[in-house]
């Protein structure tokens, strides 16, 4: 029986006791040395990784662009099944931001489901609902639609004001209240942000959030943490460069700094839950 993404991060958060989603950016210049000419070092790299930090973790990311850029999405397919395997109770976020109509978007929704078996996959809106129904078809799936992103262009396109309130505001309600068919969605809300998380999470509720933004990018957890959590979790806290190329201390390998970091990460949300 197959359990649904919502199900299944619900459950990660309680059993987890974590928000911290960790992100799977394998930039292969960064890579410990050992990795970056081995055929399947990404795959390593990456398993280590998750090995380290599954326990502190609410779900996993991989950034696909990552993947395709090195011609290793085979070993993006090992990773999520070795996720599926080993653990299977967190939630594979594939993060691919997908923008496209009818048939095309129904082979987006097919790579994403079939061939990575992810339990949800991030999609671009600006086309509208026909470009997102497709998702919406695989009914215990996850569509997490772009929002509000922490990118400081954003706000060229988020902020047009649409009857009145900024677009981000307008993707919001609709992803709330008109597209979330199934109850699987969620949205993408930057944490450079942290006051218009305050806004969205107002529009849609208990609706889970992805959020990037922390580490690498600055984004503030105790502000990001009081504005868009609810009862039960309701936050998805991503990182990725900060938790995989964690500077080492005396003594440590790359998995025992990733841990270290994830660790402090969990723990510095949970002083704001």
């Amino acid at each position: 029986m197959t359990t649904s993404y919502i199900s299944k991060l619900t459950q990660a958060w309680q059993t987890n006791n974590s928000l911290l989603c960790v992100g799977l950016d394998p930039d292969l210049a960064k890579l410990p040395a050992q990795f970056q000419t081995q055929p399947d070092g990404i795959f390593e790299f990456c398993g280590a990784i998750i090995d380290a930090t599954a326990d502190l973790a609410c779900s996993f990311k991989p950034q696909i662009a990552y993947f395709s850029a090195l011609r290793a999405e085979p070993q993006l397919e090992a990773i999520c099944a070795y996720l599926r395997e080993n653990y299977p109770h967190l939630p594979i976020i594939l993060d691919a931001k997908r923008g496209d109509i009818g048939a095309t978007a129904e082979q987006y929704a097919r790579e994403a489901f079939e061939r990575y078996g992810a339990d949800a996959v991030t999609v671009n809106p600006y086309m509208g609902f026909d470009s997102v129904a497709p998702y919406l078809e695989w009914q215990d799936k996850g569509c997490i639609v772009l929002c509000r992103t922490s990118n400081a262009g954003g706000s060229d396109l988020q902020f047009l004001q649409v009857n009145g309130r900024p677009l981000y505001q307008h993707v919001a309600d609709l992803v709330a209240n008109k597209w979330n068919r199934n109850g699987q969605c969620s949205l993408v809300v930057g944490a450079t942000f942290p006051e218009e998380i305050k806004q969205v999470r107002h529009i849609v509720g208990e609706m889970p959030l992805l959020v990037p933004g922390i580490g690498a990018q600055g984004g503030d957890i105790a502000a990001t943490v009081a504005a868009g959590k609810t009862a039960t979790g309701g936050m998805m806290i991503n990182s990725s460069r900060a938790i995989l190329f964690a500077k080492t201390l005396d003594g440590e390998d790359f998995k025992q700094a990733a841990r270290r970091v994830a660790q402090q990460t969990r723990d510095e949300i949970n002083l704001y839950r």
